[in-house]
Order: C-alpha cells, then structure tokens, then sequence
C-alpha cells in the first residue's frame, strides 16, 4: 500500500493541525510501504537554514516514520518551493521532481503538485517561472533572512488578494495542459493537489493513436479538522477524508 497526501500546510500557530498531522505519522503512516508528500507540506519555507524547532519536529517524526520502514517522497510545493537538501536529509525523505513518474504496481502513474496545470493564471505562471530560476532561488536564499520573511510575508499578502479577484477557472487546472501532460508522459493516471479541490475526474487521452479512458485524482487540503488522503494498492486507487477525531 502506498498513501499520496498533499497541502497540509503546516504552520506553528495551527497547533491541532499539526498533532493530526504527526499522528497520521505514527499510525497509519507505518502501514505503508511508501507515503508520498505531494507538495505545501509548509504553509511558509524561506529556507533550510531558517528551521525552527516546529520544523525540526516535523522533520524528526518524517525521518523516525522512514526508520521504520516507510519511504518518505516530498515534492515541492507552492509554498515550500525553497524547501531543500538539508531538509529531507533530517527528514530522511526523497526529494521527487515535478512532475515525477511512479510504476509502484506496474502502472504509470504521474504525480505532480498541481500548480503547474493552472496555465490560465497567466500572473502566477510568469510568477513561479522567475522564483524557480536557480539564480534567482540561490540569491533569495541568499539574502539575510529577516529580509526573506518579510518578503514571502509580504508575497502571500498580495498572492491572497490577487487570487481572491481571479475567477474560479483561472485558479484550477486547464483541461488542455492536463491531457497534455498525461500525453506526453505516456500515462492514463494524474494525482495531485494544489487546487483544493478533492474530485476524481474521468477523461480520455491518446495513446499510441488509441482514445483511452483516463482518471485525475485532486487532493484535498487539510484543515483543523478533516484530511484528505489517497490510498493506491495492486487493486484499487481511494481518495478519501477522514475526520481528526476519529484517527
């Protein structure tokens, strides 16, 4: 069995979320054989050396879940774009690309955050391409860091008042770009997060001059109460909430 979750977006002054969140660590987390971290694990990453003893905690219950026996993947996400080497390695993850491909059972299955399939917000798109720039990602973890949280502090601000004026399609994913890359990946199975918006959506591709069916699995985010996960076995792909209270 392997668990897919995404944008927990853990937070120091969210602390139920976070106790949810490193319970599903210690319990069902240890069932699996891997457990896949597609992305905004972190509301905020400003850089590695900028760990806190929250983030050192979260790392620590990450590498002690890996000890264990379960493979830990982390993508980037969003909002831990900066996340980095020195992370996962207190963390004893993988760090994954995205977008990433996985066979675990023998199917193709591309894992993304999500992000990069909201090709309509055109501000955001120009946005990311200059942030994932090495040069400009090496001088921003570069600066001092008072001035990187004042800057990403200052960038959420206007990212949060900017998303909120943008209609609802130009916040989700295009339909084009995800058939596309499911396409050019060869591959009839998309998982991801991002959107916050938990579905699973059916859809034909090309493959090999052939119309096939197809599934995009969406993620959903966690709150202080409920999270959202995927369970992929040999028979079966679940998406599926579960309540706080009952984990």
């Amino acid at each position: 069995m392997l668990l897919l979750v995404s944008d927990m977006h853990l937070q120091e002054n969210r602390p139920a979320l976070t106790r949810a969140f490193l319970h599903f660590l210690k319990t069902e987390a240890t069932q699996a054989k891997a457990l896949y971290l597609l992305g905004d694990i972190f509301n905020l990453w400003v850089g590695d050396d900028a760990m806190t003893d929250f983030h050192r905690g979260v790392a620590q219950a990450l590498k002690e879940l890996a000890e264990s026996g379960t493979y830990v993947f982390i993508m980037h996400g969003n909002r831990d774009f900066a996340l980095g080497e020195s992370f996962c390695k207190q963390a004893g993850c993988t760090l994954l690309k995205d977008p990433s491909i996985i066979a675990p059972f023998g199917q193709s299955i591309l894992l993304m955050h999500g992000d990069l399939l909201c090709t309509q917000d055109i501000s955001y798109q120009r946005m990311r391409r200059v942030l994932h720039n090495p040069l400009i990602k090496y001088l921003l973890l570069h600066l001092p860091l008072r001035l990187r949280l004042k800057i990403a502090n200052k960038a959420r601000q206007v990212s949060k008042s900017s998303t909120s004026k943008k209609a609802s399609y130009i916040v989700d994913v295009t339909q084009q770009e995800v058939v596309r890359l499911m396409e050019k990946h060869q591959t009839t199975c998309l998982i991801h997060g991002h959107t916050h918006r938990p579905a699973v959506h059916d859809l034909e591709i090309e493959l090999n001059n052939k119309k096939l069916p197809a599934k995009r699995y969406v993620l959903g985010d966690w709150s202080d109460q409920e999270g959202w996960k995927i369970t992929l076995t040999e028979e079966d792909i679940q998406l599926s909430s579960f309540n706080f209270n009952n984990s």
